[in-house]
């Protein structure tokens, strides 16, 4: 006769249990603590500046007839933004060029004789004398034909000076003139900067310029991202009241988002350090509490608290504190709780 033996429903759970712990254990993906050299990196506050920042003034006389533009306008390289009555330009436009057209006519008749008396003297028909004069004359006509080009240039350029136009890209911060005002040679109309090109300025400690100078390498960090500075510029000379070296970070130009005059965080690169460095993926972040997975030797995972550092590139995280180099972290945090939950219920079912 067979005997049944019968086992209380806890112990098939608790067996079902374990091995679905070992089971998940055995399928958990881990990744060792090492250590990697990493950048050692200064964080600073800097201001935005912007490169292009100037005031537009006018370059010849007469009175302003109309304003394309005012504060907070965006205006496009080449657009005009005032325009000076031109009358008297124009008329001096006229002007030169009626002397332009005398100047042609004479060098054209000085040119004729020219020919002439050249012609006669080849037969000793005139004297010498003659034909030096004639000679002088188409010189003088041809210099007058020269200077009277040139003035009609002037002329030109003057009447192009009445429509001011933008010198690049950006945005008005300041109107200084208004309509039916004369402007003069040097009178400001117009201050504005461009976006497109924008700059940090960092006072810099002087115990950190050996690196920076040596090093050259610096980030901003713009709307949470970080923007390798296209160039970065070390002033020779410390500020005596300070302490404190100069230096400029060139953005990349269409940088958006940064403004100047903002507050902009820095982080330059001096030097390197040894850290501790995990996968960015294996960090549980619960509110103010960081901390990963542990699994030891035996497949038990447990829940560690650390404390991070800086970044390690875009896939992982330096540690400052919790764990030790040739620990086992899990890759996936998700997974690991799982296990832990049942390890935990393991637990309490065998108490």
């Amino acid at each position: 006769m067979t005997s049944i033996v019968r086992f209380p429903v806890w112990v098939l759970a608790w067996s079902c249990i374990l091995i679905g712990a070992s089971a998940m254990a055995a399928e958990l993906d881990t990744v060792e603590v090492a250590r990697a050299d990493l950048q050692r990196i200064y964080r600073l506050d800097g201001v935005a500046e912007a490169i292009n920042r100037s005031t537009v003034s006018a370059q010849t006389p007469g009175r302003v007839v109309e304003i394309n533009f005012d504060v907070d306008d965006y205006v496009r390289q080449g657009d005009v933004i005032v325009r000076i009555d031109d009358t008297k330009q124009q008329a001096a436009v006229r002007q030169a060029e009626a002397n332009l057209s005398v100047a042609v006519a004479r060098r054209q008749d000085a040119a004729q004789e020219f020919e002439r008396i050249e012609g006669v003297f080849a037969k000793q028909a005139v004297s010498e004398a003659e034909m030096d004069r004639a000679t002088t004359a188409l010189k003088q006509a041809r210099a007058t034909e020269r200077a009277a080009t040139a003035a009609l240039h002037q002329a030109e350029q003057e009447l192009t000076y009445t429509q001011v136009r933008a010198p690049y890209n950006g945005i008005v911060t300041e109107r200084l003139i208004e309509i039916g005002e004369n402007a003069q040679p040097g009178s400001p109309l117009m201050t504005g900067l461009s976006l497109d090109s924008i700059r940090i300025s960092v006072d810099v400690p002087q115990n950190l310029m050996e690196s920076i100078r040596a090093e050259r390498n610096a980030r901003a960090e713009v709307n949470g991202q970080w923007v390798k500075a296209r160039k970065v510029t070390v002033f020779p000379v410390a500020d005596p009241r300070s302490d404190t070296f100069k230096v400029r970070l060139q953005l990349p130009d269409g940088v958006e988002g940064i403004f100047p005059g903002m507050y902009v965080k820095v982080g330059f690169v001096a030097g390197s350090q040894e850290r501790l460095v995990i996968p960015r993926a294996s960090v549980v972040l619960r509110s103010e509490v960081v901390g990963v997975y542990v699994v030891d030797d035996e497949g038990k995972v447990h829940f560690r608290y650390i404390r991070l550092g800086s970044t390690a590139g875009p896939d992982h995280v330096s540690v400052l504190s919790g764990l030790i180099e040739g620990e086992r972290v899990a890759e996936d945090p998700v997974a690991a709780g799982i296990l832990l939950k049942a390890q935990r219920t393991a637990q309490v079912t065998d108490e």
